[in-house]
């Protein structure tokens, strides 16, 4: 009752999902042509985003890293940020970046580059945490400055783990991608939600099976 539950409905209007479900799995490879060009788009947007966003991500992280970075304001600002970052869905933040740089791809990459900043910052910072101080206070302890240190000591123990958060990141970010022109940052969720419109499962079958791949 709560949210408006009724299964007389769906027993009703159950068959309407099983007639559009046999449509899409019916695609429409004529379609695929005007298919190629959004689908790049998309997968440009990935991967252009991921990169700028673990790259931004990775000194922001060291920063607040309480291991490393002994300021607990500064600290506790950075995470503040991240913490607000990271509760914005990519499609509110692609809305946010369509409004102040218009429609298009240049919008989904914005929105792509600061949703991976907030997730592999978050993620790092903790990994940073976790390893082992010893080299790094020895460097320092030698005269070596924090980035010297890190670099040498510290940066070799969560290359690994950083490359790992950096795929899974652009794995989230390509399906993320292909419904980000929902709100007008381009890519496969143009031709989506056009063909929803014009109710061409067909052709919607088409699109789906393409972001799949």
């Amino acid at each position: 009752l709560l949210t408006g539950f009724d299964i007389s409905i769906l027993i009703k209007r159950g068959h309407q999902f099983i007639y559009i479900l046999a449509r899409i799995f019916h695609p429409n490879f004529e379609y695929f042509s005007k298919v190629v060009g959004p689908l790049m788009d998309t997968i440009k947007m990935s991967i252009l985003g991921s990169v700028l966003g673990a790259t931004l991500a990775l000194p922001f992280a060291v920063v607040a890293s309480t291991n490393i970075n002994k300021n607990n304001l500064v600290v506790s600002l950075c995470r503040f940020l991240l913490n607000i970052i990271r509760t914005l869905p990519t499609l509110i933040i692609a809305k946010f970046a369509a409004l102040i740089f218009g429609l298009g791809t240049f919008a989904g990459t914005v929105a792509i580059t600061v949703f991976t900043f907030g997730v592999v910052s978050k993620m790092m910072y903790e990994a940073i945490e976790t390893i082992d101080m010893g080299a790094f206070e020895a460097m320092e302890s030698a005269g070596g400055d924090k980035f010297q240190s890190f670099w040498t000591a510290c940066f070799p123990q969560i290359l690994p783990t950083y490359l790992s958060y950096c795929l899974y990141s652009l794995e989230m970010n390509i399906r993320a991608a292909a419904i980000l022109g929902y709100v007008g940052a381009g890519g496969l969720g143009l031709l989506i939600n056009e063909r929803v419109g014009w109710r061409d499962y067909h052709g919607l079958g088409m699109v789906l099976l393409a972001s799949a791949y």
